[in-house]
């Protein structure tokens, strides 16, 4: 079985990305090998910030692993919220505080287009390999649904009728960013030679 540093404190992004592993692959998390502080996301972009998570834990704990990083782009907010998607509302990383305000800030928009985008940033053998998906949809107007987290009771995936928080789990990973991320990690890692 091919064990893997997933270099996340989120526990609902190691619950679904378990949730999307075939059998023979285990995820190992950053306690299970010591790292208990909080790795450092201060890149600009989301790309970067996967990209930093995995080289802190790689540079730190000797670790080869992989990171990601997420965020929500809204078209007529110019991208936002974006890399700081978590903390849009403030430090405290409230999800329902960060549906409240975007909703507040398109209150008067008309155009509601978005997308979620996740990066996958691997370390292996000295090298990053990098894995991206993305997923384009609009803001719906209230939330609705009960499962997921972050912005999934607002976010109407494309051809879509409801939000990510009202599929099952199964249906949101065969079509979400992270899903799609998933998939090309998973593609590379079943390429390695033995």
């Amino acid at each position: 079985m091919l064990s893997i540093v997933f270099a996340t404190s989120n526990p609902n992004k190691t619950r679904e990305v378990k949730e999307m592993l075939p059998e023979g692959f285990a995820i190992k998390s950053l306690q299970e090998i010591g790292c208990t502080e909080e790795v450092p996301e201060t890149s600009p972009t989301i790309e970067g910030n996967a990209i930093q998570k995995a080289h802190y834990v790689r540079d730190n704990y000797g670790v080869d692993c992989f990171a990601e990083d997420t965020g929500l782009e809204v078209t007529a907010l110019d991208g936002d919220p974006g890399v700081y998607s978590a903390r849009y509302a403030g430090p405290q990383r409230d999800a329902t505080d960060n549906m409240d305000l975007l909703l507040k800030n398109l209150a008067d928009k008309s155009d509601r287009s978005a997308r979620f985008k996740t990066v996958i940033a691997f370390t292996l053998n000295g090298q990053t390999h990098t894995f991206t998906g993305i997923v384009n949809g609009t803001i719906a107007t209230k939330k609705t649904g009960k499962d997921g987290f972050g912005y999934d009771p607002i976010f109407l995936p494309e051809n879509h009728k409801i939000s990510f928080a009202e599929m099952d789990k199964k249906q949101k990973n065969e079509i979400s960013h992270r899903g799609r991320a998933m998939a090309k990690f998973l593609a590379f890692l079943d390429q390695l030679p033995d």
